[in-house]
């Protein structure tokens, strides 16, 4: 049972209106994602929207859907929680490629980074859902919206990805909707500089990119740099937060991989569902026991057809691995 379903249980709030609210949980947790770059305040700020709606449901009169009005408390509560300069990113948005023999410099706070969300949290079973929505969840998407106002944000996910009208954005903004329209060009304007042109595009049924992560995993197990370059892209990126420093290039990121990165070696990778609509894995790494791993990082992909264009290592695994149900260590079984 969530923390929501836990503190409304016996209040006197009926099984139907709490039902109601879960049934669009996962939207709600991917649209609160799209606007605050953290799966964790994501999932706050759902859990937020619902205990303010059940709070005020007597005053809902159902002049609007249920849906609308739920995505009206949600981005409000998300609006409050952007109430400060900060956005997230990743290490590339903030400075220029490390060489592959820099050091590690020190770890920045987890507030700095854009974070991953499993597939579970942010993706409902209908497959079309599936595929309509994991464009906007990507990595890279859901960075370039970090570069908008916090209401210009809220307004391109509204209409561009949720589709919802000018009217209902205004509504849900306490807006005009000449104001929604505004703002809606300056945020397109601001996205078309900031975007990526190419979209990566996993396809879990295509046979080339199946291919392309067995390779991968088998090349990266077994700590081969020949053939793992072969993979990537020339302008590949690999980045590790909470660290700020990332590595382009195949050759680059072997060599960080044979240098300040080796502690990767004789690694172990556990497939995922997967996080931001993109193959994911459970990285561990020798403890120093022989037969024992523990936890080194969430490592995402970034495909573009057969070829990987981004390695993204989130090494919060105090924090992820629980998230995405992982184990807190592997060991070799007898």
């Amino acid at each position: 049972m969530n923390d929501f379903s836990t503190r409304t249980t016996g209040t006197g709030m009926s099984a139907e209106v709490l039902a109601s609210f879960e049934g669009h949980r996962r939207e709600l947790c991917a649209y609160a994602y799209r606007m605050l770059g953290s799966s964790f305040e994501a999932e706050d700020a759902v859990q937020e929207t619902f205990t303010r709606a059940w709070k005020s449901y007597d005053s809902f009169e159902g002049r609007a859907s249920l849906r609308s009005w739920l995505y009206r408390i949600a981005t409000n509560v998300c609006l409050d929680m952007l109430d400060g300069p900060q956005r997230r990113a990743r290490p590339m948005d903030l400075a220029g490629p490390s060489r592959p023999d820099s050091p590690l410099p020190a770890p920045q706070p987890d507030y700095v980074w854009i974070e991953p969300i499993p597939n579970a949290l942010a993706f409902g079973a209908d497959p079309a859902e599936h595929a309509s929505a994991k464009d906007t969840l990507r990595l890279a998407f859901v960075a370039a919206c970090q570069h908008l106002p916090a209401t210009q944000r809220a307004i391109l996910i509204m209409r561009e990805v949720l589709r919802f009208s000018a009217n209902e954005t205004a509504e849900a903004l306490t807006m005009s909707p000449a104001s929604v329209n505004s703002a809606l060009q300056r945020a397109r304007a601001t996205m078309s500089k900031v975007q990526p042109t190419v979209a990566d595009d996993f396809d879990e049924s295509d046979d080339a990119q199946r291919k392309l992560i067995d390779n991968f995993v088998q090349a990266f197990e077994a700590y081969d740099m020949d053939a793992l370059t072969t993979l990537l892209k020339a302008d590949v990126a690999l980045s590790m937060p909470p660290f700020d420093l990332w590595i382009s290039g195949p050759a680059n990121v072997a060599a960080f991989m044979l240098s300040t990165g080796s502690a990767c070696r004789d690694s172990r990778l556990v497939r995922l569902e997967g996080a931001n609509g993109a193959p994911a894995f459970g990285h561990y790494k020798p403890s120093g026991e022989p037969g024992r791993w523990i936890p080194w990082s969430i490592t995402v992909l970034e495909l573009e057809g057969d070829i990987i264009a981004g390695l993204n290592f989130f090494l919060d695994t105090e924090k992820l691995f629980p998230l995405f149900g992982l184990a807190p260590e592997l060991r070799e079984e007898v």
